[in-house]
């Protein structure tokens, strides 16, 4: 996807800005943050070092995952359509790893097959809640598998499928993307709010008020990111697609992949699964 037609689709609704909401993101990176996403790459790909491996960040956003995955030893590229979330992981690369040979980062589509052709193949595949944002959420999936060498993994991220809850925060989405900035910004925050308001309430009357409020007060815990980021983020990311765990298991192992293990989401958020491509 070129810049021109990202622009084109954020001036008219059709696309969230991501790079934006990062660039505001960066302010608050600090050590903790980094150990805080390098720690949740560890426990999903089942290894304390990446050292000699190669990695591809499909829709690197702030950049954080490449620096963790960078700082574990890996050798990594680094791609995002869009140019303010190339801009976020330059800026990143440049302060932790300045001239460093071993992280690239580039501009580049999920989409574009004819350009991931040319990158080669790796040993980690890495891309998190980025997929469902093409437009062409299984395209994106199997050009992102097509990426992974024998024996290699992949770790994705996608949105569950919560049936007609998606589809309403389909039309909340869209909604929120024909506001203007400050008008957007407020509805959703509201949207968000209630959102939170209305789980906790949910929880509260079942009498397990904690299981609503703890990650919202372990927030900073959850792969480093941050509420307000992530609540823009959320309201926000258009386009905007789903699957159920079953449809991506399936979709995988009938690729030729094994499911190596996974934390399913169960109302709002993303399933968490990773895959290892047969020998």
């Amino acid at each position: 996807m070129s810049a021109t037609k990202f622009a084109e689709e954020r001036l008219s609704g059709e696309r969230f800005g991501f790079g934006d909401n990062w660039k505001d993101f960066l302010g608050l990176l600090d050590e903790d943050r980094v150990t805080q996403a390098e720690k949740s790459l560890v426990a999903m790909l089942g290894t304390d070092s990446l050292a000699g491996k190669r990695m591809i960040d499909i829709g690197s956003g702030s950049g954080l995952f490449s620096l963790a995955a960078r700082r574990l030893g890996a050798e990594v590229h680094s791609i995002d359509f869009d140019p303010s979330s190339v801009w976020c992981t330059r800026s990143l690369r440049d302060r932790f790893f300045p001239d460093d040979a071993q992280w690239t980062v580039a501009e580049g589509s999920a989409l574009d097959s004819d350009h991931l052709r040319t990158l080669g193949t790796f040993d980690v595949v890495y891309s998190w809640g980025v997929l469902h944002h093409t437009g062409e959420m299984w395209t994106g999936i199997q050009n992102a598998a097509s990426m992974v060498r024998p024996s290699g993994l992949f770790y994705l991220a996608i949105y569950n499928d919560q049936g007609w809850k998606s589809h309403l925060w389909w039309l909340i989405k869209k909604f929120y993307n024909s506001l203007p900035g400050p008008l957007a910004t407020a509805f959703a925050w509201t949207v968000g709010l209630a959102a939170n308001a209305f789980n906790i309430l949910k929880y509260t009357l079942k009498l397990k008020p904690m299981i609503a409020i703890r990650p919202l007060i372990d927030y900073r815990k959850q792969r480093g990111m941050n509420f307000s980021h992530d609540l823009i983020d959320w309201i926000g990311g258009f386009p905007f697609e789903f699957a159920t765990y079953e449809a991506l298991v399936h979709f995988l192992e009938t690729a030729g992949f094994e499911h190596v293990r996974g934390t399913r989401a169960t109302s709002l958020g993303c399933h968490e699964i990773v895959f290892r491509k047969s020998a």
